[in-house]
């Protein structure tokens, strides 16, 4: 499918034109994404509009980038200050936005150290390396044998490592070899990771015991459907790693920084890991931004030349990242996301007891809709919600995902609710 050429010779059409669009971008855009046919063009808040002029309730949030909805003033000022003054100077020197916004970082994690990067992907690969070298040079782990422990269904990135120990087709098929190091074991299941840990069962080869470095788990998965593991199970792989002097690493890249209704995800089981691996909203959704939290033990083992990103704590990133640690530590929209999780929680369980859907999962402003047979897929049910003005996102075939702005007004997220009822329920 091609734009039609009186519409590419008329640029000014073709961008009102949302069925030109569409086809221009399916044309010259790699199919890597499937995105819903709607072509938006400006938002505020929780609200978007696309080309047409037609407003649409944004109930994804970018994966939790847009936790603060879409330009909002405090971070749009931040940015717009920053702009004018010094955007980009690499890590070769130094800035003065960079030490108020690692140090601020630091605080709120209750950690010592923080490495910057740009995208969540980077941050885990980040995390990644950073275990192994910690392994080596701290733990005294074998050159070459440093293991990490993940878990099945989990969604870290998208970079070769990444989707090497991922368990869903569609992320590690047609992409090996891969890198080797990893253990996966099924989300949620204490045994299987002691095992792990202790070099029995799948923990890996034979003589291998005592070389997992670290645990890299998502306290909550996101990408798999928004899966809140069982009562226990966090702060089980908590002593456990403790007890063996293994790295705890929390992927809370969709899960923190409010989502769950705390700054953390792992908050809600009392348990403070090694590592935070942070991203999405700590951009504001102005800009990517990602970090690696941990303590001076740990990210003390990088050194000069071994690691690093040409944009990673730039300016503008730490400028805006700065305003989105001072909201967080306010408190105010953890509050609300916890305050508006109730209410959306307690409407999706009736939705279950009246059988339109078979489960419900999550926290605070986060959820997982697994549908009811009979109603179709998880897009069919997305395309007939964006007819009626309501963004949303399907994955895994009949699941639906839900996490709106934490700043979506209750009016609004009401509302929401009562049009999604009425395509579930007909």
């Amino acid at each position: 499918m091609s734009v039609p050429e009186s519409l590419a010779a008329n640029p000014a059409q073709l961008a009102t034109d949302p069925a030109a669009l569409i086809a221009s971008a399916e044309a010259h855009g790699a199919h890597n994404y499937h995105p819903l046919p709607v072509v938006i063009a400006s938002a505020r808040g929780a609200w978007v509009t696309d080309v047409t002029g037609r407003r649409y309730l944004d109930l994804l949030a970018g994966y939790s980038a847009l936790n603060f909805g879409h330009g909002h003033p405090r971070l749009i000022a931040e940015a717009r200050a920053q702009l004018t003054r010094l955007t980009l100077t690499s890590r070769a020197f130094h800035h003065e936005r960079f030490a108020p916004f690692v140090s601020q970082l630091a605080a709120l994690c209750g950690m010592d150290m923080v490495l910057p990067m740009n995208t969540g992907a980077e941050a885990v690969e980040t995390a990644i390396k950073t275990a192994r070298k910690w392994g080596y040079r701290v733990r005294g782990v074998p050159e070459g044998k440093a293991r990490i422990v993940v878990a099945a269904n989990n969604f870290h990135g998208r970079t070769t490592t990444l989707v090497g120990f991922s368990t869903d087709p569609d992320a590690y098929r047609d992409h090996g070899p891969f890198t080797p190091g990893f253990t996966v074991v099924p989300f949620g299941d204490l045994a299987a990771m002691e095992a792990a840990l202790d070099g029995g069962g799948d923990g890996g080869p034979d003589g291998d015991e005592g070389t997992v470095v670290a645990v890299l788990l998502e306290p909550i998965q996101g990408e798999a459907g928004v899966i809140v593991p069982p009562p226990g199970y966090l702060p089980g792989v908590r002593r456990l790693t403790a007890e063996r002097g293994v790295l705890l690493m929390a992927d809370e890249i969709q899960s923190g920084l409010g989502r769950t209704g705390r700054t953390f995800a792992c908050e809600h089981e009392g348990v403070v890991p090694d590592v935070y691996i942070l991203g999405k909203a700590l951009g504001g959704g102005v800009l990517p931004v990602s970090a690696v939290v941990s303590s001076a033990e740990v990210l003390g083992v990088q050194r000069p030349g071994e690691h690093g990103s040409t944009f990673g704590g730039n300016p503008l990133a730490c400028a805006v990242g700065l305003e989105v640690v001072t909201m967080l530590r306010e408190g105010e929209i953890q509050a609300r996301a916890a305050r508006l999780g109730e209410r959306l929680h307690d409407e999706l369980a009736k939705l279950v007891e009246l059988g339109a859907l078979t489960e419900v999962r999550g926290r605070g402003l986060w959820a997982g809709l697994d549908l009811a047979p009979g109603l179709g897929s998880g897009r069919d049910v997305a395309l007939r919600l964006l007819e009626r003005g309501l963004l949303v996102k399907d994955t895994h075939g009949a699941t639906l995902r839900i996490a709106p702005p934490l700043v979506i007004e209750e009016e609004d997220l009401a509302w929401a609710l009562a049009q999604l009822r009425e395509v579930l329920l007909g």
